[in-house]
Formats: C-alpha cells, sequence, structure tokens
C-alpha cells in the first residue's frame, strides 16, 4: 500500500477559516509539510498548528519569497522526494497551503512532481479573495460583472490592459510594487474606486481606501480590489 498525498488549502489566516476536512485529514495525517521562507515561522503552519498531531513528522519547504527567486525548481525536487518517501511506505502526508492550493499556491509544483505517482487528494481552501472582499464588506463581483485577477508583478501596460477589459479586478502580489500600481490606477481613473487590505481575516487587519494610503511597500499579504460601479446593483 501507498501514502496519500493531501494538498490541503488552510484559509488565509484566521484558523477558524479552515474547513471541517481540512482540519480532519491535517489531524489524521502522520506526515505534515508546510512552505516557509528562508528563516522565520511558517504562516501555513500557524493556521494549522491547532490540529497537527504531536506525534507527526513535519517537512519544512524552505524557500526565498523574491518574486524573481520564485518558485525555486531545487526546493520542490527536494521537498517533493522527502514526501515522496514517505509515501512510498504507506505514510499519508498532508501538505498545508495558505488560502487555496490551486489559486497560485505552492502546493501546484508538488502536485506536478508527485501526483502521476501517488493518490492525490485536493481540499480546497478560503481564499484571500474571498477574505479581503469580506474584510472591505464589498462584493468582489455582482451580476454579470466580469472579475480579473491581475498579479502586481507585470508590467504597467498589461495591469492597464486587464483593468480597462473588466468590471472588477484583485491585485495581489503588491509588496514593493503597491507605488507603481496605484500610480498605474490612478492614470486610469479608478484610484477612487479601488480599496486597499493587508492581512484580511487576522487581528491586524487593515482596510482603506487606497487613496488614503502611502506610498510605503504593502506587506506580503495585502491586495487592491477594484470595481467600477458601486455596490451591488438593486
Amino acid at each position: 500500500m501507498t501514502g496519500t498525498l493531501h494538498g490541503i488549502g488552510v484559509g488565509p489566516g484566521d484558523p477558524e477559516l479552515m474547513t471541517l476536512k481540512a482540519a480532519r485529514l491535517v489531524a489524521a495525517c502522520p506526515v505534515v509539510a508546510w512552505p516557509a521562507p528562508l528563516e522565520g515561522d511558517s504562516f501555513a503552519r500557524r493556521i494549522a498548528a491547532a490540529h497537527i498531531r504531536v506525534d507527526a513528522t513535519e517537512i519544512a519547504i524552505r524557500m526565498p519569497l523574491a518574486a524573481d527567486r520564485f518558485p525555486v525548481a531545487a526546493v520542490y525536487d527536494e521537498a517533493a522526494a522527502a514526501i515522496g518517501g514517505h509515501l512510498a511506505v504507506g505514510r499519508d502526508v498532508a501538505v498545508l497551503c495558505e488560502g487555496d492550493p490551486f489559486l497560485y499556491g505552492s502546493f501546484m509544483y508538488l502536485f506536478a512532481r508527485l501526483a502521476d505517482r501517488w493518490p492525490t487528494r485536493i481540499v480546497p481552501g478560503v481564499t484571500s479573495l474571498a477574505a479581503c472582499a469580506a474584510a472591505a464588506r464589498q462584493p468582489l463581483a455582482a451580476g454579470n460583472d466580469t472579475l480579473c485577477v491581475i498579479p502586481a508583478p507585470l508590467p504597467d501596460s498589461v495591469i492597464r490592459a486587464r483593468l480597462d477589459g473588466c468590471d472588477a479586478a484583485a491585485i495581489i502580489k503588491l509588496g514593493r510594487h503597491l507605488p507603481r500600481v496605484r500610480g498605474v490606477l490612478e492614470a486610469a481613473g479608478l484610484l477612487g474606486r479601488s480599496t486597499y487590505v493587508a492581512h484580511a481575516s487576522l487581528p491586524d487587519a487593515r482596510v482603506a481606501p487606497l487613496a488614503e494610503i502611502d506610498d510605503a511597500p504593502a506587506p506580503y499579504f495585502s491586495m487592491i480590489l477594484v470595481h467600477r460601479t458601486a455596490g451591488v446593483p438593486a
């Protein structure tokens, strides 16, 4: 018998936003792997900590988070080998992933390396998109709106083109790109339609009109929500 690989979406940060299925599987798996920066704690592990078995074998997948160095193939090759070693002897492995495994999730890189060899299950998670919309108390999209998810590292011209082609947008991966993205939104006449959200679902969450946010680099877990219309159609 071989073990099963579980890609577990643990949600956007609040441990209570983990699904029942995610909590059950994390508690049941003898091996738990989680992504982390090169130094410091794992955000995904902190979310799921209450459900990890005290006797679990844990695999830290440490990687640089700088956009020009991520993903790092060698890191995922090494992690896949370690995880595969446990699967080969019948141990189920839970791989934790912030938000949802298949929405810009780190798990997809392990899936590409392991899913063709081992039984694999995906557990969806509450996404940062949903968490930010809830924190901002505004819908992501309504009626027949088209919604576009735009990574901030894209060139200005590409961001502008995506904005021009949709009714609502979520601009993610802000970090050091915040001042530049703000300029694109201002040039598009959308600054007044833009809401900044950082650390959604966490105690230190911040929500404010983008026009009130300074040009300092944004936290890693931050987003801009944009909507061309106001609120939900009557």
